[in-house]
Protein backbone atom coordinates (compact mmCIF):
# COMPACT_ATOMS: atom_id res chain seq x y z
CA UNK A 1 0.00 0.00 0.00
CA UNK A 2 3.08 2.46 0.40
CA UNK A 3 4.78 1.67 -2.67
CA UNK A 4 2.73 4.21 -5.00
CA UNK A 5 3.48 6.69 -2.04
CA UNK A 6 7.32 6.08 -1.97
CA UNK A 7 7.40 5.68 -5.80
CA UNK A 8 5.73 9.40 -6.05
CA UNK A 9 8.15 10.68 -3.70
CA UNK A 10 11.25 9.94 -5.35
CA UNK A 11 10.20 10.99 -8.84
CA UNK A 12 9.79 14.28 -7.57
CA UNK A 13 13.58 15.15 -6.87
CA UNK A 14 14.01 13.85 -10.25
CA UNK A 15 11.70 16.13 -11.81
CA UNK A 16 12.71 19.08 -10.01
CA UNK A 17 16.77 18.46 -10.93
CA UNK A 18 15.51 18.02 -14.39
CA UNK A 19 13.86 21.41 -14.25
CA UNK A 20 16.93 23.27 -12.62
CA UNK A 21 19.06 21.78 -15.08
CA UNK A 22 16.72 22.61 -18.46
CA UNK A 23 16.80 26.27 -16.96
CA UNK A 24 20.54 26.46 -16.41
CA UNK A 25 20.80 25.28 -19.94
CA UNK A 26 18.69 27.99 -21.17
CA UNK A 27 20.69 30.45 -19.23
CA UNK A 28 23.88 29.41 -21.00
CA UNK A 29 22.79 29.59 -24.36
CA UNK A 30 21.32 33.61 -23.33
CA UNK A 31 24.44 33.95 -21.57
CA UNK A 32 26.31 33.28 -24.90
CA UNK A 33 24.29 36.10 -26.82
CA UNK A 34 25.68 38.52 -24.79
CA UNK A 35 24.02 42.17 -24.69
CA UNK A 36 22.70 41.38 -28.31
CA UNK A 37 20.60 38.47 -26.87
CA UNK A 38 19.21 35.37 -28.86
CA UNK A 39 15.89 34.83 -30.30
CA UNK A 40 13.64 32.02 -28.70
CA UNK A 41 13.50 30.07 -31.77
CA UNK A 42 17.54 29.61 -31.60
CA UNK A 43 17.45 28.58 -27.56
CA UNK A 44 15.09 26.11 -28.81
CA UNK A 45 17.43 24.46 -31.33
CA UNK A 46 20.45 24.82 -29.37
CA UNK A 47 18.67 22.87 -26.28
CA UNK A 48 16.98 20.20 -27.90
CA UNK A 49 13.76 21.20 -25.77
CA UNK A 50 10.32 22.12 -27.01
CA UNK A 51 9.30 25.24 -27.58
CA UNK A 52 6.38 25.53 -25.12
CA UNK A 53 9.04 24.24 -22.93
CA UNK A 54 11.47 27.08 -23.57
CA UNK A 55 8.60 29.62 -23.29
CA UNK A 56 7.90 28.63 -19.88
CA UNK A 57 11.58 28.68 -18.39
CA UNK A 58 12.60 31.92 -20.29
CA UNK A 59 8.90 33.42 -18.54
CA UNK A 60 9.74 32.26 -15.24
CA UNK A 61 13.19 33.43 -15.54
CA UNK A 62 11.82 36.97 -16.35
CA UNK A 63 9.79 37.04 -13.65
CA UNK A 64 12.16 36.29 -11.72
CA UNK A 65 14.81 38.89 -12.85
CA UNK A 66 17.36 36.27 -14.17
CA UNK A 67 16.28 37.07 -17.74
CA UNK A 68 15.56 39.82 -20.03
CA UNK A 69 13.00 40.69 -22.87
CA UNK A 70 14.38 43.36 -25.94
CA UNK A 71 11.08 44.72 -26.31
CA UNK A 72 11.98 46.45 -29.91
CA UNK A 73 13.76 42.67 -31.27
CA UNK A 74 12.09 40.18 -29.27
CA UNK A 75 15.09 38.57 -28.10
CA UNK A 76 16.27 37.33 -24.73
CA UNK A 77 19.28 38.08 -22.35
CA UNK A 78 20.83 37.11 -19.29
CA UNK A 79 18.89 40.09 -16.68
CA UNK A 80 20.28 42.55 -13.96
CA UNK A 81 19.81 39.99 -11.24
CA UNK A 82 22.73 37.75 -12.27
CA UNK A 83 25.29 40.61 -12.36
CA UNK A 84 24.18 41.78 -8.91
CA UNK A 85 23.99 38.18 -7.59
CA UNK A 86 27.78 37.62 -8.75
CA UNK A 87 28.81 40.43 -6.24
CA UNK A 88 28.63 37.90 -3.14
CA UNK A 89 31.69 36.96 -4.54
CA UNK A 90 33.44 39.66 -5.30
CA UNK A 91 37.39 38.32 -4.92
CA UNK A 92 38.90 36.52 -7.70
CA UNK A 93 39.19 32.67 -8.27
CA UNK A 94 42.70 31.10 -7.50
CA UNK A 95 43.13 30.19 -10.55
CA UNK A 96 42.80 34.20 -12.05
CA UNK A 97 45.48 35.26 -9.00
CA UNK A 98 47.82 32.62 -9.69
CA UNK A 99 47.53 33.24 -14.06
CA UNK A 100 48.05 37.05 -13.64
CA UNK A 101 51.90 36.66 -13.50
CA UNK A 102 51.88 34.44 -16.02
CA UNK A 103 49.85 35.89 -18.46
CA UNK A 104 52.16 39.40 -17.97
CA UNK A 105 55.08 37.55 -18.59
CA UNK A 106 53.72 35.41 -21.72
CA UNK A 107 52.37 38.35 -23.32
CA UNK A 108 55.29 40.19 -23.25
CA UNK A 109 57.40 37.80 -24.51
CA UNK A 110 54.34 37.30 -27.76
CA UNK A 111 53.56 40.93 -28.66
CA UNK A 112 50.14 39.59 -29.88
CA UNK A 113 46.60 39.00 -28.14
CA UNK A 114 46.10 36.69 -25.47
CA UNK A 115 43.35 35.16 -23.66
CA UNK A 116 42.80 33.13 -20.35
CA UNK A 117 39.32 31.05 -21.12
CA UNK A 118 37.92 28.79 -18.05
CA UNK A 119 35.83 25.49 -18.89
CA UNK A 120 32.16 25.87 -17.33
CA UNK A 121 30.30 22.81 -18.13
CA UNK A 122 30.21 22.43 -21.64
CA UNK A 123 31.00 26.04 -22.67
CA UNK A 124 34.07 28.15 -22.14
CA UNK A 125 34.10 31.67 -20.82
CA UNK A 126 36.90 34.05 -21.20
CA UNK A 127 37.98 35.64 -18.02
CA UNK A 128 41.12 37.69 -19.02
CA UNK A 129 42.64 39.08 -22.43
CA UNK A 130 46.05 40.98 -22.64
CA UNK A 131 46.60 43.13 -26.07
CA UNK A 132 50.37 42.57 -27.10
CA UNK A 133 52.46 45.71 -28.42
CA UNK A 134 52.78 43.99 -32.37
CA UNK A 135 50.58 46.49 -34.19
CA UNK A 136 48.39 44.69 -35.49
CA UNK A 137 46.27 42.52 -32.88
CA UNK A 138 43.84 39.89 -32.87
CA UNK A 139 40.92 41.14 -30.92
CA UNK A 140 38.37 38.12 -31.83
CA UNK A 141 36.94 37.41 -28.00
CA UNK A 142 36.40 39.78 -25.58
CA UNK A 143 36.02 38.72 -21.98
CA UNK A 144 33.05 37.24 -21.01
CA UNK A 145 32.57 36.09 -24.25
CA UNK A 146 30.86 32.25 -23.97
CA UNK A 147 31.53 29.26 -26.71
CA UNK A 148 30.77 25.96 -27.14
CA UNK A 149 33.60 23.57 -25.98
CA UNK A 150 35.46 22.96 -29.43
CA UNK A 151 34.58 25.68 -31.71
CA UNK A 152 37.61 27.64 -30.19
CA UNK A 153 41.18 26.56 -29.62
CA UNK A 154 41.30 27.21 -26.54
CA UNK A 155 37.72 24.73 -26.22
CA UNK A 156 39.74 22.00 -28.11
CA UNK A 157 42.69 22.38 -26.06
CA UNK A 158 40.72 21.66 -22.74
CA UNK A 159 38.84 18.60 -24.47
CA UNK A 160 42.14 17.57 -25.71
CA UNK A 161 43.34 17.24 -21.76
CA UNK A 162 40.15 14.85 -20.60
CA UNK A 163 40.24 11.46 -21.29
CA UNK A 164 38.53 10.79 -24.61
CA UNK A 165 35.21 9.46 -23.88
CA UNK A 166 34.59 12.28 -21.58
CA UNK A 167 35.46 14.87 -24.36
CA UNK A 168 33.25 13.10 -27.15
CA UNK A 169 30.09 12.78 -24.88
CA UNK A 170 30.57 16.78 -24.54
CA UNK A 171 31.29 16.86 -28.31
CA UNK A 172 27.82 15.24 -28.19
CA UNK A 173 26.20 17.22 -26.93
CA UNK A 174 27.00 20.46 -27.95
CA UNK A 175 26.42 19.16 -31.28
CA UNK A 176 23.35 21.54 -31.80
CA UNK A 177 25.22 24.31 -30.96
CA UNK A 178 28.18 24.04 -33.06
CA UNK A 179 25.94 24.52 -36.37
CA UNK A 180 25.79 28.54 -35.23
CA UNK A 181 29.62 28.34 -35.50
CA UNK A 182 29.92 26.49 -38.85
CA UNK A 183 31.76 23.19 -37.70
CA UNK A 184 30.75 19.59 -37.25
CA UNK A 185 31.43 16.45 -34.73
CA UNK A 186 33.97 15.15 -37.04
CA UNK A 187 35.47 18.25 -37.35
CA UNK A 188 36.32 18.92 -33.74
CA UNK A 189 37.14 15.64 -32.87
CA UNK A 190 39.86 15.50 -35.45
CA UNK A 191 41.13 18.82 -34.12
CA UNK A 192 41.19 17.18 -30.29
CA UNK A 193 43.21 14.64 -31.82
CA UNK A 194 45.62 16.76 -33.35
CA UNK A 195 45.45 18.24 -30.32
CA UNK A 196 46.69 15.31 -28.25
CA UNK A 197 49.42 14.78 -30.79
CA UNK A 198 50.53 17.92 -30.37
CA UNK A 199 50.59 18.62 -26.87
CA UNK A 200 48.57 21.78 -27.21
CA UNK A 201 45.49 23.38 -29.60
CA UNK A 202 45.91 24.65 -32.65
CA UNK A 203 43.27 26.52 -35.33
CA UNK A 204 44.85 26.82 -38.58
CA UNK A 205 42.16 29.18 -39.40
CA UNK A 206 40.84 31.22 -36.05
CA UNK A 207 37.80 32.96 -35.28
CA UNK A 208 37.86 35.83 -37.51
CA UNK A 209 39.58 35.37 -41.07
CA UNK A 210 42.71 35.21 -41.77
CA UNK A 211 43.82 34.61 -38.13
CA UNK A 212 45.75 31.56 -36.62
CA UNK A 213 45.38 30.60 -32.60
CA UNK A 214 47.56 27.94 -30.12
CA UNK A 215 46.61 27.27 -26.90
CA UNK A 216 47.65 25.33 -24.13
CA UNK A 217 45.61 23.42 -21.35
CA UNK A 218 45.83 24.28 -18.04
CA UNK A 219 44.95 21.34 -15.06
CA UNK A 220 44.05 21.35 -11.58
CA UNK A 221 45.75 19.53 -8.65
CA UNK A 222 42.90 16.59 -9.26
CA UNK A 223 44.52 16.34 -13.22
CA UNK A 224 40.92 17.78 -14.53
CA UNK A 225 41.67 20.66 -17.07
CA UNK A 226 40.25 23.76 -16.26
CA UNK A 227 41.25 26.32 -18.28
CA UNK A 228 43.32 27.48 -21.39
CA UNK A 229 45.63 29.77 -21.99
CA UNK A 230 45.59 31.33 -26.10
CA UNK A 231 47.20 33.54 -27.82
CA UNK A 232 45.66 34.97 -31.43
CA UNK A 233 47.35 36.70 -34.26
CA UNK A 234 47.71 37.03 -37.88
CA UNK A 235 48.44 33.85 -39.77
CA UNK A 236 51.71 34.87 -40.98
CA UNK A 237 52.88 35.70 -37.49
CA UNK A 238 52.75 32.25 -36.81
CA UNK A 239 54.83 30.69 -38.82
CA UNK A 240 56.39 26.77 -38.06
CA UNK A 241 59.38 27.81 -36.61
CA UNK A 242 57.35 30.67 -34.15
CA UNK A 243 54.36 28.13 -33.74
CA UNK A 244 56.76 26.30 -31.76
CA UNK A 245 58.37 28.84 -29.70
CA UNK A 246 54.93 30.65 -28.88
CA UNK A 247 54.04 27.06 -28.33
CA UNK A 248 57.09 26.32 -25.82
CA UNK A 249 55.88 30.15 -23.96
CA UNK A 250 52.44 29.03 -23.60
CA UNK A 251 53.33 25.22 -22.11
CA UNK A 252 55.92 26.73 -19.99
CA UNK A 253 53.63 29.28 -18.24
CA UNK A 254 50.78 26.97 -18.15
CA UNK A 255 53.12 24.57 -15.89
CA UNK A 256 53.69 27.45 -13.85
CA UNK A 257 50.10 28.19 -13.17
CA UNK A 258 49.49 24.80 -12.29
CA UNK A 259 52.29 24.17 -9.39
CA UNK A 260 50.50 27.56 -8.41
CA UNK A 261 47.25 26.58 -7.52
CA UNK A 262 48.00 23.27 -6.51
CA UNK A 263 50.40 25.12 -4.06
Amino acid sequence: MDRPRTTRHASSPRQGAQAIRRALAVLRILAAGREAGVPLAEVVRATGLTRPTVHRIVHVLIEEGIVERNSRNGRYAIGNQVPELALARPRPSRLLTAADPSLQRASSAIGDTLFLTVRTGNDTLCVDRRIGIYPIQVLSIEVGARRPLGVSSAGVAILAAMPAPEARKIVAANEKRFEAYKTDIATVLGEVTAARRLGYGRREIGLVQGTKSISTWIKTPDGQPAAAMTVSAVRTRLGPRREQEVAEILLREAKVIEQAIGG
